[in-house]
């Protein structure tokens, strides 16, 4: 059922739209005893959904017992994120997902389903793996809250995506992003039917009909003057998704006539502190670069290759090195074929020798970035040459020379016409 539904592309939503919206949509529902929020972390806090917290806290006050931020592998939040994200909810009320212990498994999506979608790319079944916390947690209503983008993994995000994935398990979560990896990347971004979202919606119908999820997501567009809520989708099935996706095509994705030569791209610090994270410069921009093209990435936060541990040390042993050498690597190590999801990381990020990534990092050294076969430049001095508070989304000339400005990868998507078919 979809209990609110608004949304274009020239609406600027403030808070107060959204607070009515939910709502809207929490009378509809009726009294609830015991509610879960589930929205992102800090790593989408252009979602609006930390506000969207807040205002269900507001709604719910002491029947909203629990807040878990769908993590996926990422870090836990600091308490001066939580605060900054989600402002007045009591940190109490935090919970921290345990991708590698701390889930359970509900049903398995069978290996012939798996052939079907990969086209025969892979052969095995695939985990239903949610939080304990959503699965035997005993709450009557689960809000599962996020932002509809372009998404380098499944197509567009959010939806069953920050269930199954956000605080889904390790073997889930690995199966589901080499899966999209082996597909291959451009044949998902930007595309609400993919063979990863298949997987979930089976996921869906099968195992998770009997849990109280509504489903509350939000299209955010990048502008001059900063982000600006496009619209609010509300539901309890792929209906909600499906409008929200159509609207996210028209408010995040850049369709261009010609290649691009040279991009820049700035990672607020704030939200990018990895490669796991950062190389969304080079997922969303990919399908625009020209052959022979250069990608500036401006990443002042920078200082880890990823967001885990583990991941992170296999990151730093094999870089981004194509995707046949990876796949190659992945049949040969076990620590690679025990972490599929590392192993993704590593396809998307290579750039198959098409076009060069030269990054900035604040903290990272010029060795650092080197071993994983990427390019580096000194920040400041890129900083001074190409100046983020000078620069306009989209085509800029500096010192001469034609760039494209993206100050926000991860609020969009861009490809030329001949490469997004």
């Amino acid at each position: 059922m979809l209990y609110y539904s608004h949304g274009s592309e020239q609406d600027n939503l403030s808070g107060d739209d959204l607070k009515q919206g939910l709502y809207a949509a929490l009378e509809k529902l009726g009294t609830r005893q015991k509610v879960l929020a589930l929205p992102p972390d800090i790593t989408r806090l252009h979602s609006r959904a930390g506000e969207l917290t807040r205002y269900a806290w507001q709604y719910y006050r002491d029947a909203m017992t629990d807040v878990l931020p769908a993590l996926g592998t990422h870090f836990a939040m600091t308490e001066p994120e939580i605060r900054k994200m989600f402002d007045q909810v009591p940190t109490n009320l935090f919970r921290v997902h345990d991708w590698r212990n701390g889930f359970t498994t509900l049903g398995e999506v069978p290996a012939s389903y798996i052939r079907e979608v990969s086209e025969g790319k892979l052969d095995w079944s695939w985990p239903a793996q949610v939080s304990k916390l959503i699965a035997e947690g005993g709450h009557d209503l689960v809000l599962s809250l996020g932002q509809v983008v372009p998404h380098e993994v499944i197509g567009m995000a959010s939806y069953n995506k920050n269930i199954f994935v956000g605080t889904g398990g390790s073997e889930g979560i690995n199966k589901s992003h080499f899966l999209g990896a082996v597909y291959g990347m451009e044949r998902i971004m930007g595309r609400a039917d993919t063979p990863v979202r298949q997987v979930l919606n089976y996921a869906c119908d099968h195992f998770a009909k009997h849990l109280p999820i509504v489903y509350v997501l939000t299209v955010v567009g990048a502008t001059r003057s900063g982000p600006v809520t496009r619209g609010l989708f509300i539901g309890d099935d792929i209906e909600c998704f499906h409008k929200a996706c159509e609207l996210a095509l028209k408010v995040n994705f850049t369709m261009l006539d010609e290649p691009l030569k040279k991009v820049v791209v700035y990672l607020d610090p704030e939200e990018f502190k990895s490669t796991w994270l950062g190389n969304k410069s080079i997922y969303r921009t990919r399908m625009a670069m020209a052959d022979g093209g250069e990608l500036i990435v401006l990443a002042p936060g920078l200082k880890e290759f990823g967001e885990d541990k583990g991941i992170d040390k296999l990151i730093r042993k094999y870089g981004y090195v194509g995707t046949d050498r990876v796949l190659q690597l992945t049949r040969d190590n076990e620590d690679l074929r025990s972490s599929l999801g590392a192993a993704a990381h590593l396809i998307h990020g290579s750039t198959e020798g098409r076009f060069t990534v030269t990054y900035c990092p604040g903290s990272l050294t010029k060795q650092e970035i080197e071993s994983v076969n990427m390019q580096y430049a000194d920040l400041q001095t890129m900083l001074a040459k190409y100046d983020p508070k000078k620069l306009n989304n989209g085509f800029n000339k500096v010192a001469g020379e034609d760039i494209f400005y993206i100050s926000n990868p991860g609020l969009g998507l861009w490809s030329t016409r001949a490469r997004f078919r």
